[in-house]
C-alpha cells in the first residue's frame, strides 16, 4: 500500500509539473516577420540593433522570434520594431499629407518624422520618414505612445541618417 500512495504522489507532482510547463512564458513570447531589405539598409539597421536601449517605455528589451538584428521588441508583444520595412502606401497618400485621413497622421518626435497609423484594436504603427531606411514600430494594448518614440529617437537618429529610403 506504501508503494501505491508513492506512485500516486509522484504522479500527480509530475502532473502538476507538466500542467506549469505548459502555461509557461514560452507561450507570451512575440513573433514577428523579418523585413529582407538591401545590403545597405541591412547594414543601418545592424547599427541600429546596436544604438537600442536596453528598456523603452519602462519596459525591458524582450526580442521577438526569429531572432534578427532586423528586430527587436520591449516587453513581449508590447513594443516591436522591424527595420528595413518597405514604404508604406499611406506614406505618399494626398489625404494623410492634407490632414483627410483618420487612421493615418503625419508627425514629428524629438527630431524623428513619422507616420502614425491605427492598426486593428488598440495597435499603433509607427513608421519613421525622411531617414535612409524605413523603421516599423507596432505599439499593443492602447500604450500611450509617446513614451515609446521619445526613449527609441535617440538611437534612430544615431544610426540612421536623414534622407530618402529607397
Amino acid at each position: 500500500m506504501n508503494s501505491f500512495r508513492h506512485r500516486h504522489t509522484v504522479l500527480s507532482a509530475l502532473a502538476v509539473l507538466i500542467t506549469a510547463a505548459g502555461c509557461s512564458s514560452a507561450d507570451d513570447s512575440a513573433s514577428t516577420a523579418v523585413p529582407s531589405p538591401d545590403a545597405k539598409v541591412t547594414g543601418l539597421c545592424r547599427n541600429l540593433d546596436k544604438a537600442l536601449p536596453a528598456e523603452v517605455d519602462g519596459e525591458s528589451r524582450d526580442d521577438p522570434e526569429p531572432a534578427s538584428e532586423l528586430t527587436a521588441g520591449w516587453g513581449g508583444v508590447a513594443i516591436i520594431l522591424r527595420c528595413g520595412v518597405e514604404r508604406p502606401p499611406k506614406m505618399t497618400d494626398p489625404k494623410v499629407a492634407n490632414g483627410n485621413d483618420a487612421d493615418a497622421v503625419p508627425g514629428g518626435v524629438n527630431g524623428v518624422d513619422w507616420l502614425m497609423e491605427t492598426r486593428d484594436g488598440d495597435v499603433q504603427r509607427f513608421t519613421t520618414a525622411n531617414r535612409e531606411a524605413y523603421v516599423e514600430i507596432q505599439v499593443a494594448d492602447g500604450r500611450d505612445s509617446t513614451g515609446v518614440l521619445i526613449d527609441l529617437a535617440p538611437a534612430l537618429k544615431e544610426a540612421i541618417p536623414e534622407g530618402v529610403a529607397p
